[in-house]
């Protein structure tokens, strides 16, 4: 236990101590501690929008005296957040190569728990993208209601954009976003500023008329709803595990700008939670219908003019790119688990520009879905928010107490001490949310999640059988000589025959033309074959040419077919199907192909053991 703690403590140590900038050629597409906090923070920013509001709906049951309330909980929502910035830091120095809670579980909760790490994050980034570009569009239509109808179109709209703009690298998303997050922060801090500096209300003018959402016959302020209060809140907190999974995605030294961006968004979303809570109470902010909370606190600090105008816009802006966080986060989750073998290893596979261009494709393809489904209605998608996150958040938690056990270094109980209280705290968000959420839709969250392992686990199954028979991690026998043959099938006697026939010659020690002959009574058929018949002696290539009769004028099967007879007489030890066919030069001609090749492509590889090559002439 101690090797294993002098181990893991060394691989800290060097992960903390990382060369210093090299200028490689791909370095300008990762990102700097700047290019994190817009690339991997937009989710997490843009829940200001929404988190204080939450906890104020909440609260809004037992009137005002529950809204009253509202500082505690938010206080509780921030420690919380002090913690799980701490927690992340630490992960992104103990785990480099990023993957956060799942790579955390991987290392000391075992596979299954990892996997299921894993599975809650992957369903929480789908459902981020969904719920993020839905309340940016809900926004947005807010403003303008006669885009209402358009909503889903508008929807996809922007995630096509999200979507292209990642597919061109992860910097390059991060200095698209840039502006709007700058914006949509300076914005924020300038309403707390500004109202903290005020002793009443500049304006009330975008509440006036609206109906109150405080309750007629209001409760009592209970344990059940101030907890139901905090897990409604700690929505605020979904894309803090977002750049722990991403540290391969920074610049060099990328552990430290990771970790300075984890930081900085910990303390501005600190801020910015907390001062927005100070001024609900200072200006004794009521919900009201139709009106957003944070709407209100504009309002009442900056008045109802220019400045009001822009929170909103950049409001709306952020939240429909809050999806970004996403686009930045699972794809690298995926490249983890597909080098794991959990995934189909097309997902391991990395374009230039650092893009996981499979696993932003996937994202946006599922996403698409959802948003569609949904109709693009916010409300119908937010019930299944933030469960998987919360799961994962708990995990990483519990992982981090065992990482600090095991290793036993300066202060650990110190540390594991923090997080346990973390762990504490997460997983009682999580069952609380749950909870209040499961009739609502979190249910099928619930279902999800252990099929998604299941998912994972028989691909690895899959994988395993696969590595068997292919002999991984063995020295291969000896070179054996194979006496080999080579099936070329033809129609007609073309150039494409010649370099078929010639082709073959150098790759079996014998070569074998065959034909289907159709044995109908029409008399084209009859004439076609013999036609062939008689061009093939006059051309007397040296290689013998095979009939293969068939009534049902068919062509794939019947290759097949003799392809099983040929190797049922185990007179060749491989049997090779080489199939020439061409290829056009431009892309609209393919449409004129007879699409032969792929139709006895389909059924030798389906119905025989025999190795298919396929050779393509240009023309």
């Amino acid at each position: 236990m101690a090797n294993v703690g002098r181990q893991q403590s060394a691989a800290v140590a060097a992960a903390a101590e990382e060369p210093p900038h090299t200028g490689g050629p791909e370095e300008r597409h990762r990102l700097t501690a700047l290019g994190g906090l817009a690339a991997l923070s937009l989710d997490a920013m843009a829940s200001v929008a929404y988190g204080p509001e939450s906890i104020v709906l909440v609260l809004a049951a037992a009137g005002s005296y529950g809204l009253g309330f509202t500082v505690p909980v938010t206080v509780a929502i921030a420690v919380l957040l002090a913690v799980l910035t701490a927690s992340y830091r630490q992960v992104i120095a103990a785990f480099p190569d990023g993957g956060g809670s799942y790579a955390v579980a991987k290392a000391h909760l075992g596979r299954r728990t990892a996997l299921t790490a894993a599975a809650s994050l992957v369903i929480d980034y789908v459902l981020n993208v969904a719920v993020s570009v839905t309340a940016g569009v809900a926004a947005l239509t807010s403003a303008f209601p006669g885009l209402y109808a358009d909503r889903v179109w508008l929807c996809l709209g922007v995630l096509a954009l999200v979507t292209a703009v990642n597919l061109r690298g992860i910097a390059e998303s991060a200095r698209w976003f840039m502006a709007p997050t700058a914006v949509f922060v300076l914005s924020i801090l300038a309403i707390v500023v500004v109202g903290l500096c005020r002793d009443a209300p500049a304006s009330t003018q975008a509440a006036a008329g609206h109906a109150s959402a405080l309750a007629g016959n209001a409760t009592t302020v209970g344990a059940l709803l101030l907890l139901k209060a905090f897990a409604s809140g700690c929505s605020a907190l979904t894309g803090v595990e977002a750049i722990a999974n991403a540290v391969p995605s920074f610049r060099t030294p990328g552990v430290r700008r990771a970790q300075r961006t984890e930081v900085a968004l910990g303390g501005l979303l600190g801020v910015m939670l907390i001062g927005l809570a100070v001024l609900i109470g200072r200006f004794h902010l009521r919900p009201v219908e139709g009106v957003t909370v944070l709407a209100q606190l504009a309002d009442a600090s900056l008045g109802h003019g220019f400045g009001f105008y822009v929170v909103q816009c950049a409001t709306v802006v952020l939240l429909a790119l809050a999806a970004n966080t996403s686009f930045g986060g699972l794809p690298v989750l995926m490249h983890l688990l597909a080098r794991d073998h959990h995934l189909p290893h097309v997902f391991a596979l990395r374009a230039d520009r650092q893009v996981h261009r499979h696993g932003v494709l996937f994202l946006a393809v599922v996403s698409a879905g959802l948003l569609v489904a949904s109709g693009g209605d916010v409300n119908s998608l937010v019930p299944l928010f933030a469960i998987g996150v919360f799961v994962g958040f708990t995990i990483c938690q519990v992982g981090m107490v065992r990482h600090w056990r095991q290793e036993r270094g300066p202060r650990w109980r110190g540390k594991a001490l923090l997080n346990g209280f973390g762990a504490l705290l997460t997983g009682t968000a999580t069952l609380v949310v749950t909870g209040t959420k499961f009739t609502e839709g979190a249910w099928a969250v619930c279902l999800a999640l252990p099929l998604l392992v299941l998912l994972f686990e028989r691909i690895r199954r899959a994988y395993g059988r696969i590595g068997e028979r292919l002999e991984l991690g063995r020295i291969p026998g000896p070179l054996t000589p194979q006496r080999s043959l080579v099936v070329v099938p033809v129609h007609a006697l073309t150039k494409l025959t010649r370099e078929a026939l010639s082709a073959a010659l150098s790759l079996g020690d014998e070569v074998q033309a065959v034909t289907v002959v159709h044995t109908s009574p029409d008399a084209e058929d009859r004439s076609t074959a013999e036609a062939l018949r008689r061009d093939w002696e006059l051309w007397s290539p040296g290689v013998a040419l095979v009939e293969v009769p068939d009534a049902h004028r068919r062509l794939g099967r019947p290759i097949a077919a003799h392809v099983n007879e040929l190797a049922a007489a185990r007179a060749y030890d491989r049997i090779t199907v080489l199939i020439p066919e061409t290829e056009p030069r431009r892309i609209w001609q393919r449409a004129l192909q007879n699409q032969r090749g792929a139709v006895i492509d389909r059924a030798v590889r389906r119905h025989t053991d025999a190795v298919v090559c396929r050779l393509r002439l240009r023309t």
